[in-house]
This record gives structure tokens, C-alpha cells and sequence, in this order.
């Protein structure tokens, strides 16, 4: 496509913030979505552990600005909070390793981009489709979306707690169908922020009911009821005697922070370390399809190939030690984002420069109080509306992988099956302390199914042409090179009987 900056230009300092800002709005819903989502989870005991939003974003800027020095100023895209771990660190903290065993998760998964850029820029990156064929992809994709379903569905009917409330399911739906309308007939601008009107529009009418809750008894049913939004989130930072400097400008709450302040909330040891990496490592293989799909996608909008400039090898690196660095202050893994690519194509400005200042940016926004403040007080019942869209598209964007695969053919239908099952029935495999993922288990079902099926290959499972004339595919091929040979042939004795003429 056409750009009216390229990557290495420089847009003059106001249209550059301009342009940055746009950015920030871009990424920052889901990028603060994530932490919000993983404060709901709890240990065995029933602690529930803290993910700063602001820290989150923090990360989020300086992964992106590892990355770009990693790809040499060469790709243009920001890196945001990671949903596809969300079910990783649910079970990482579900199963007592804490704060530690988020962060050392987050590192093995950096580790397994660094390991595979290291074989890739030794053997080249061919193996890699060979090894994440979309009939193993799609369907594990897939699951993520639809593993996590129950979160936003239980959110939008309890708000978070414990008892079934009417409003918040009205509150969850209306957040909902605001960001699809503006998803669908918003303007180019609207279409980048979906998400933040639709937040907006289900905080507005879960703060309506809020407000006119408190006209009612503290201890009353209609109270408990219509207040959805929980303002000791303010009080505590603006009540009486709780105002001051760090009300309006603080340091954000860095998960290593929390994990050396509260130690007795991560249970590490050797065996635990082990069992991190069996629910981690799976998932950073998958995510490593979406990071290819991601720089093909972009490659395409910039007019350069990513792939071999800067390499895959390089944007690998940079999207896993910046997705380390983040979750180290942040807690959250990093990963390119769609929004970001979309805003390059729809501003027609791949500028590396922008995406710079976006993370200085999001960088600096992070230490403003209000502005935390306001993100830390959403509802659950809101972003649990907001979740179904997400989820969705998560679920979707896998079953988008299995379009060119032929489900007719029985081999394709049982590894695909296998996968769906194993994943959402919840198959998972334990071996004393150390336990496989549901998620693990169906990748490992499906390669195995996919092997035995195709009599020891692994097949990409997607639909070949059919052959001309009954033909095979193979005896097509040949045939086509002979009459190739022929044709040739003929054209040589003809072009000689010419000379010849010519000659006498």
C-alpha cells in the first residue's frame, strides 16, 4: 500500500504526536485488560494476588522499545499484554506458585522465542510451517478463546462476587453491543477504539446504577444490587486523609515488587520450576504462529518483507526479551498487536519513530495516579462484556486457520476432534507435582493423531487441487513437465529449421 511515512522516516515532532497518541489508544484497552483479568485469580488458600494495570503498561512500553532496538529500528509495531497466556497464569497462580512463578513463566516463554530465533538463524525458518501446520494451530487457537469463555460469562452475571445480579448481565451486554456497532459502522477513527467506547459505555451505565444505589441502606438488598462499581477505589486515594502527593503522581506497582514484598504468596521449587514450564512452553509454541502471521500481515502494508529484513530470527528475539522484560515489571507477557498493525495501515505511517514515542508515552502515563485510578475501578461485569468480544476473536482467529483445511477428509477430522475435545472437556495429565495443561495435552493428542493418520507425516491437513482428467495429483505433475520437455523441443527444431532457411 501506499504510506505516507515510511519506516525510516520521521513525521515533524506535532503530527508524530499526533500519530503516536493514536497509537496509544490503539493498543492501551487491551493491553490494561489483561492485568484486570489476572487480578481475579486466586491461590489455593484463597488470596487473591494484585496485577497493576499501570505496570502492565509500563511493560508494555519498554518491551516495545526492546524490541525495536532488537530489529534494528526495522519493524514497525507495538508490543501489548499477551491474552494468549491468560490461561496459563490462572493455572500458575491456581496452583500456589504466585508471583514468582508468573515471572518465571513469562521468562521460560521468552526463552523458547529466544531458543527458536538462535535455530532459525542457523537453519532458516522452513521447518517452522512443517512444525505449526494449521491443522494443529487452528483448532489450539481456538481453545484459548474458548477456554477462557467461562471468566467473561461468570463476570457479566456476578460482577466478580458471588451472587447472580440482573444489572450487571444488562451492563456486561451493553459494553458488548456498543463495541461491536463501532467495531461495524464506526467511522475509520471509532473502528481502533471499539473496545474503549464500549468500556466507556457500560462504566456510564453501571456508574447510573451505582449512583443511585447509594440512595438506599449500606446493608440493604437494593444497595448490594445496583452498586456495581466500587468506589473505595477512590476513597482510598482521594478520601479524607488519604490525599497526597502520590495521589496524583506514583510509581506503579511492579509485580517483582510484589513478589519480594509478599513471599509467602509464591511456593518455588525445583519441581515447581518444572511444572511452569510444562503450562508455559506449550503456549509460547502457539504463539509463535500468531508472531509469523503477524509480521507476514505487516510486511505486506509496509511493502518490505519482515521475514528476511529484519529476519524472523530478529523479531523473534525482540518480541521474546521484550515480552520478558514486561512481565518482569509488568507481569504480563508481550506480544505484537493486530491494533497496532491496523493503525499503521489505516494512518498510512509505518514510522519507527512513532511507535518510539507511543511507548515513551504509555511509559510516562503510567505513573499518573487519576488516570490509574479511573482503569482500576471498572467493574467486572464490563469487562466481562468486553471479554466475550475478545475471547471471540481469539476463538475465531483459530477456526480462520482451519479454512483451507478439508474436514471432509477423516484424517483431518479426527486430529481436529481430538484437539477441541481433549482441550475444552479439560483432559489434563499429572505426574506428581508436575501437571500438563489441558491446552499441552490436546497439542500433544493432536500432533500424535495427526502422525498415525497420515501414516507417520505431518500433514498440513489443507485441501489439494484436484487433478485434471482423474489424474493424480503426482502423475499431473509429471505429465505437465513432459509436455513441458516437448514443447520445448518443438520450439528449438523450429527456431533451427528457420536459421537454416535463412542461411541458404
Amino acid at each position: 500500500m501506499k504510506l505516507i511515512y515510511g519506516i525510516e522516516d520521521k513525521p515533524k515532532f506535532k503530527d508524530n504526536i499526533v500519530f503516536a497518541f493514536q497509537q496509544m489508544i490503539a493498543i492501551m484497552a487491551a493491553t490494561l485488560l489483561v492485568p484486570m483479568i489476572m487480578s481475579g485469580n486466586a491461590t489455593p488458600d484463597g488470596t487473591t494476588l494484585f496485577f497493576d494495570p499501570a505496570a502492565a503498561l509500563l511493560g508494555a512500553g519498554v518491551g516495545t522499545i526492546v524490541y525495536l532496538l532488537l530489529t534494528k529500528r526495522r519493524s514497525p509495531v507495538f508490543l501489548g499484554s499477551s491474552f494468549t497466556f491468560l490461561g496459563a497464569y490462572a493455572a500458575t497462580i491456581g496452583s500456589g506458585y504466585g508471583y514468582w512463578g508468573v515471572i518465571i513463566g513469562i521468562a521460560l516463554a521468552g526463552l523458547v522465542y529466544a531458543v527458536i530465533a538462535l535455530i532459525i538463524k542457523f537453519v532458516g525458518s522452513k521447518w517452522v510451517n512443517k512444525l505449526l501446520p494449521p491443522i494443529i494451530i487452528g483448532p489450539i487457537v481456538a481453545l484459548i478463546g474458548l477456554s477462557l469463555s467461562g471468566t467473561a460469562t461468570t463476570w457479566a452475571m456476578s460482577n466478580g462476587g458471588a451472587n447472580y445480579n440482573l444489572l450487571s448481565i444488562l451492563c456486561a451486554l451493553v459494553t458488548f453491543i456498543v463495541i461491536v456497532v463501532v467495531s461495524i459502522k464506526g467511522s475509520k477513527t471509532l473502528k481502533l477504539i471499539p473496545f474503549i467506547i464500549g468500556i466507556g459505555a457500560g462504566y456510564a451505565l453501571a456508574l447510573i446504577f451505582s449512583l443511585i444505589g447509594l440512595a438506599f441502606p449500606a446493608d440493604s438488598k437494593a444497595h448490594a444490587t445496583l452498586t456495581i462499581i466500587d468506589f473505595s477505589v477512590f476513597t482510598n486515594v482521594y478520601g479524607a486523609g488519604n490525599i497526597s502527593f502520590a495521589s496524583f503522581l506514583d510509581y506503579p506497582k511492579f509485580i517483582f515488587i510484589n513478589a519480594i514484598k509478599y513471599p509467602e504468596a509464591s511456593h518455588i521449587d525445583a519441581s515447581s520450576i518444572a511444572a511452569i514450564a510444562v503450562i508455559f512452553v506449550p503456549i509460547a509454541v502457539v504463539e509463535l504462529a500468531q508472531h509469523i502471521a503477524d509480521h507476514k500481515n505487516l510486511g505486506n502494508i509496509v511493502n518490505r518483507d519482515l521475514i528476511t529484513d529484519p529476519g524472523l530470527d530478529k523479531t523473534l528475539l525482540g518480541d521474546g526479551l521484550g515480552s520478558v522484560v514486561g512481565g518482569f515489571f509488568g507481569g504480563a507477557a508481550n506480544t505484537t498487536y493486530g491494533e497496532s498493525i491496523g493503525c499503521v495501515a489505516i494512518t498510512g505511517n509505518a514510522s519507527v519513530s512513532t511507535i518510539f514515542l507511543a511507548s515513551i508515552g504509555c511509559i510516562v502515563l503510567s505513573f499518573f495516579t487519576p488516570f490509574v485510578t479511573i482503569i482500576n475501578s471498572i467493574p467486572k461485569c464490563v469487562m466481562g462484556g468486553a471479554c466475550i468480544a475478545l475471547y471471540g476473536f481469539i476463538a475465531v482467529s483459530g477456526l480462520q486457520m482451519l479454512k483451507k483445511v478439508d474436514l471432509g477428509d477423516n484424517r483431518n477430522l479426527f486430529t481436529v476432534s481430538a484437539i477441541l475435545v481433549c482441550g475444552i472437556g479439560g483432559l489434563t495429565l499429572t505426574f506428581g507435582k508436575v501437571s500438563i495443561t489441558s491446552l499441552a495435552v490436546a497439542m500433544i493428542v493432536g500432533i500424535i493423531t495427526n502422525i498415525i493418520a497420515h501414516n507417520g507425516k505431518m500433514a498440513t491437513g489443507e485441501e489439494e487441487e484436484p487433478a485434471k482428467d482423474g489424474l493424480s495429483a503426482a502423475t499431473e505433475s509429471a505429465v505437465d513437465i513432459v509436455v513441458d520437455a516437448n514443447t520445448t523441443i518443438e520450439d528449438k527444431t523450429v527456431e533451427t529449421s528457420e536459421v537454416a532457411e535463412e542461411n541458404k
